[in-house]
């Protein structure tokens, strides 16, 4: 008999109670039994089984057999035991654990380098993955932020602490502090009075791989695009236009373009467009948005000879560009007035905002500048992107700082303006056209935006449920773009996170403007903190 087959003998000496297997109890598991003769504590043995140290050559270490815990050195888990041999167990992913008392193995030749030397060394070989905003450190930071205290009321005579103030401010110094971010604004109304109105970061000169010294501050007064946020305007010209019977969005869009009705499209209306359910939400491939610039005409023609890929009112699917140019096209042909000039007769004139299509040449310096931040776009974002816009992630970012952007009218995407002035228009729709006792839009336009289109359908552009007014985006429940608690809200999104809002319950109009454009990354954590923040700390007062 050889040692393996005695020790097996050993384990399994006594006679097995019926129908059940040799060296194992009734339970299936060894009852490891305490011996009290000379050999003390340190020996122990199986039931029925002979007594063995239990580090002896055979004992419980070499047999794969758990000894009592009070055991000496019994620093292994229990395992259960069978009847196969020596270090065979039922719960083989067992593995011993080291006790926290237990001696750290020395170091010794071959073994990887510590943490604190790896980390220098991966550095220097391997360059950091993604775009990222050199941020100073926290006690420099109020260096970089601009407030117009002249404009912010005392939060106490609206029932506001001045911690609440704190609190909604640091989340917008988080969001900057994601390192996304180059310059953050941010412009919150409440009860019509501004609460906040302030700015962190740099206009342009500390995006990622900018050599040489920052440029000028970002302030309450610096201009951003604010891209797709730009739909929420040209829906309420739309709206108004319908108020004042100068067209139907009911109507058919070939009643006012007949050459929209090219490859089926006759039946597609105009609030077919206003929500992103007109069958043609990505553009055409021949469009270019700098080679295009200025050629409305030609943008218009590749939209109408366009073929759908749904039929009308059937999907819902994000019309990125696409509607914009068509809804202002119908809307000059029913007026005889450009899109642009609507703009400035209808809202901002009256308002006294400093918002518009673009802006002039002269100008463009003083916009935000637009940096792509963030990991690497994965597929298949990279792609919806590329349809979407006609252009890859970084070429988009690079073609919004060109000066035919800037110079161009792009009714869904390029209205530029400040948080106050993006602030002061969802206040005139929290306020349902009124402003300053002027009926600026009428009541009707107004409301009509705020109607549900789409109730947390699939949007089949993006990907995500979303809630739809006609032509705005609805607070849902549970979960609200706006923050905890925002069903009622409306506003609009914009490109990455520039965000447009107005609360109902809350009284509060309020505009986020970023010039970062990561679509990847972690400053979505950062964002939604703010948006808590803005939530949570201004009380609701019904609605």
């Amino acid at each position: 008999m050889n040692a393996s087959s005695a020790k097996n003998a050993a384990l399994t000496s006594s006679a097995p109670r019926s129908g059940t297997p040799a060296g194992r109890t009734s339970g299936g598991v060894m009852s490891p039994k305490r011996r009290s003769d000379s050999r003390g504590a340190g020996a122990w043995r199986p039931e029925g089984g002979v007594t063995l140290p239990v580090s002896a050559p055979g004992g419980a270490l070499d047999a794969g057999v758990s000894p009592p815990r009070h055991a000496p050195g019994a620093n292994i888990r229990r395992t259960r035991e069978t009847a196969l041999g020596p270090r065979r167990s039922i719960s083989r992913w067992c593995r011993p654990r080291r006790l926290a008392s237990s001696p750290k193995r020395p170091s010794a030749p071959g073994q990887p380098l510590p943490a604190s030397l790896r980390a220098p060394i991966i550095a220097a070989v391997i360059p950091p993955i993604g775009r990222w905003v050199a941020v100073p450190p926290d006690d420099a930071l109020p260096a970089l932020t601009t407030r117009r205290a002249d404009a912010e009321v005392d939060p106490t005579t609206l029932g506001m602490r001045p911690d609440d103030i704190d609190a909604i401010w640091q989340g917008a110094v988080d969001l900057y502090r994601s390192r996304t971010q180059p310059a953050v604004a941010l412009c919150v109304r409440h009860r019509g009075q501004v609460i906040v109105d302030r700015a962190i970061g740099h206009v342009r000169g500390n995006a990622p791989g900018a050599t040489g010294p920052p440029g000028p501050l970002a302030t309450p007064d610096t201009p951003f695009c604010i891209f797709s946020a730009s739909k929420a305007v040209t829906a309420l010209l739309m709206h108004e236009l319908d108020a004042r019977d100068a067209l139907r969005l009911d109507d058919p869009v070939a009643e006012y373009i007949p050459e929209f009705a090219a490859h089926k499209k006759g039946w597609v209306t105009l609030r077919h467009l206003l929500n992103h359910r007109a069958g043609i939400p990505a553009v055409p491939l021949e469009y270019d948005p700098l080679a295009l610039a200025g050629e409305w005409d030609r943008i218009i023609a590749l939209l109408c000879a366009q073929k759908p890929v749904s039929v009308a009112g059937r999907r819902l699917a994000y019309h990125a560009i696409s509607g914009g140019f068509i809804l202002a096209e119908a809307a000059q042909r029913a007026t005889g007035e450009r899109i642009e000039a609507m703009l400035q007769r209808m809202i901002s004139g009256p308002l006294g905002l400093d918002m518009a299509y673009g802006i002039s040449a002269e100008r463009i310096d003083a916009v935000a500048e637009n940096a792509y931040t963030g990991l690497p776009v994965p597929f298949p974002i990279s792609r919806i992107i590329k349809r979407s816009l006609g252009l890859s992630m970084a070429d988009v970012v690079d073609a919004s700082n060109d000066p035919r952007f800037y110079t161009s009218v792009v009714p869904s995407g390029n209205v530029v303006t400040t948080a106050d002035g993006l602030s002061r228009f969802f206040q005139l729709l929290l306020d349902e056209g009124a402003a300053g006792g002027v009926q600026v839009l009428g009541r009707r336009a107004v409301r009509r935006a705020r109607v549900e289109s789409a109730y947390l359908e699939l949007d089949l552009t993006l990907g995500i449920p979303l809630r739809y007014g006609q032509g705005l985006m609805l607070g849902s429940h549970p979960f609200s773009m706006y923050g905890p608690g925002t069903r009622k809200a409306f506003g609009h999104y914009g490109f990455v996170t520039v965000i447009g809002w107005a609360d109902p319950e809350r009284d509060l109009a309020a505009a986020v403007m970023t010039s970062g454009k990561p679509i990847v990354a972690s400053h979505y954590l950062a964002l939604w903190r703010l948006l808590s923040a803005i939530a949570r700390r201004v009380p609701k007062h019904g609605g």
